[in-house]
């Protein structure tokens, strides 16, 4: 770009000032930057920027390091008790197309040596898959890219294979209703997103043999 002149660098981050942008050709409205050091401050952040007039500018910002939401409960997955008497034995499918949430059930599962993981990303392709392996608890995402955990659900329990396995809904909708239709078509119980790890492990030991 062609740098910012001295005199006008204090008023930078000032909302609606184009810095005389205004009579140029160049499209704006002054709010990009304003909005980006609210962001950057909102989040204990530092916003600046290098210039050397008529040679550009390079902007930084400078963020805590922190753990990511996944992570976290990863850590605390591991030091979450197990609750007593739960054997945590057999085969648990989950369907969801977000790899993070994957990863994190998974991390969370692989704490216990005698349950195999099943990851399925798509709808159709964890009905072929639970028709597979027939596993002892699935786990089920209602927005699937293919087709709604509510059809997974419902396909479930028409199928005599699968009518008798235990489902788990997992989801960001939080909705009475929602929750009550899913339940009502024959899942287990609903969860919702940010999961407790606590409370998935508790239902998790609950829905397998012998739990």
């Amino acid at each position: 770009g062609a740098g910012i002149p001295h005199d006008r660098r204090a008023r930078l981050f000032t909302p609606f000032d184009r810095l005389g942008a205004e009579t140029s050709a160049v499209e704006g409205t002054g709010l990009g930057l304003a909005l980006s050091k609210r962001l950057v401050e909102a989040m204990g952040g530092l916003i600046g920027f290098d210039d050397a007039e008529g040679g550009g500018s390079l902007f930084w910002v400078e963020l805590a390091e922190t753990t990511s939401p996944d992570a976290r409960a990863g850590l605390d997955a591991s030091r979450a008790p197990t609750p007593a008497g739960a054997p945590r034995r057999g085969t648990v499918l989950y369907i969801e197309d977000n790899p993070s949430n994957l990863r994190l059930v998974e991390r969370v599962l692989a704490e216990q040596a005698a349950i195999r993981f099943i990851p399925a990303m798509q709808g159709r392709l964890g009905l072929s898959l639970a028709r597979e392996h027939r596993p002892d608890l699935i786990l089920v995402d209602l927005h699937l890219p293919d087709i709604s955990g509510e059809d997974v659900l419902r396909e479930i329990r028409s199928d005599p294979l699968l009518a008798r396995t235990p489902v788990i809904v997992l989801s960001a909708d939080a909705t009475p209703g929602q929750v009550r239709r899913m339940v009502a078509a024959g899942a287990r119980a609903y969860l919702t997103k940010p999961l407790d790890v606590r409370q998935l492990l508790t239902h998790i030991d609950q829905a397998l043999p012998g739990g």
